[in-house]
């Protein structure tokens, strides 16, 4: 298991984080212990829950089953989603977030959190009211680094600069869905996270379960899967091509000896900018099959076969702009006045 940096910050952390959305939710008490047990053996120390998954369940199994491995472990939670009927009980408002701080420690069964994301956009609560109660978390002790997922640019870009104006704790990460199938993080947020210096944590790496090998081209549902039962099931972003880039997927995994989802987490892992990616599971034989994405490198042929077809359509203005540095380094001759 490789451990990468989180950013600029120095917490290392498992390249592969165990997400624990089935946790209570298709996986019950007795395979959850089994699948955090598998991780950990296998060297992972990353693992990622929210105070909504299953109702507040899923920090609940993850703190129990994690009971004596704390100090070892590095745990990311995140508040947002409704956590009750009040008008105060979802957003980024400072009295709901130090209200799930203390709701999800508790089912936690921990002092701290090292890892805190705001899981959503909230347009009805301004950035910075957000930022100081986050910062004053961190001072309490109760979070050790903050973090945003599912941001547009300039909404990230803007919490940062108010972070380094006002002389708040700075997000140290982001976590964004993407996939061989859904790239757009590519076009902007990862040049911004590079240049701002924030760790990527990537969901939804095998696109709900798309890449994961159950699916043929063609195919969008199956029985007994999230994309039978309406849930976590990105389809409404995947690329045009998406039936073109899953059947590449395939040639590879079989020239290359490893499953389909072996290969789709190993291809994200070796994209720039990219910390770690989050896999989930039912059962351990999924995780299995999953954790067997560390420990080997995609050749030359194979990453090129996959960028090739699951490349993102010219977009302006970046399209336009990618080569002008040719321009001017041709500019050998001043002109005249």
């Amino acid at each position: 298991m490789e451990y990468r940096r989180l950013g600029k910050s120095g917490l290392k952390i498992s390249e592969i984080c165990l997400g624990t959305m089935t946790f209570g939710h298709g996986a019950d008490e007795a395979e959850t212990n089994r699948m955090i047990h598998l991780a950990w053996d296998a060297g992972v120390n990353f693992f990622d829950t929210a105070n909504s998954y299953a109702d507040g369940e899923s920090e609940i199994l993850l703190g129990k089953a994690l009971k004596g491995r704390r100090r070892d472990a590095v745990i990311a939670t995140k508040f947002f989603n409704p956590m009750g009927p009040g008008p105060n009980d979802s957003g980024m408002s400072r009295v709901h977030i130090m209200q799930a701080i203390d709701d999800s420690l508790k089912r936690l069964q921990m002092d701290y959190v090292d890892l805190y994301y705001i899981h959503h956009v909230d347009t009805q609560t301004p950035l910075e009211e957000m930022l100081r109660a986050l910062d004053d978390l961190v001072r309490q002790g109760k979070v050790r680094y903050t973090a945003c997922s599912n941001y547009e640019a300039w909404r990230l870009s803007e919490a940062l600069w108010l972070s380094d104006s006002l002389s708040l704790e700075r997000f140290a990460c982001y976590q964004p869905q993407y996939s061989l199938v859904v790239r757009d993080i590519e076009q902007e947020l990862v040049p911004l996270c590079e240049y701002k210096g924030l760790g990527i944590v990537v969901w939804s790496p095998l696109a709900g379960g798309f890449l994961s090998g159950k699916y043929r081209p063609g195919e969008r549902a199956q029985g007994g899967t999230r994309s039978e039962e309406g849930w976590a099931y990105p389809q409404r972003y995947f690329a045009a091509n998406a039936d073109e880039t899953l059947q590449t997927l395939y040639d590879v995994s079989e020239e290359l000896g490893y499953s389909p989802a072996q290969v789709a987490l190993r291809w994200v892992l070796e994209q720039r900018a990219i910390t770690s990616v989050i896999v989930g599971a039912r059962h351990a034989g999924h995780l299995r099959d999953n954790l067997g994405t560390a420990g080997w490198q995609l050749t030359e042929e194979a990453l090129q076969k996959l960028n090739t077809v699951s490349h993102l359509p010219a977009r302006y203005p970046e399209a336009m702009e990618k080569n002008m540095h040719e321009r001017r380094d041709s500019a050998v001759k001043m002109p005249l006045k």
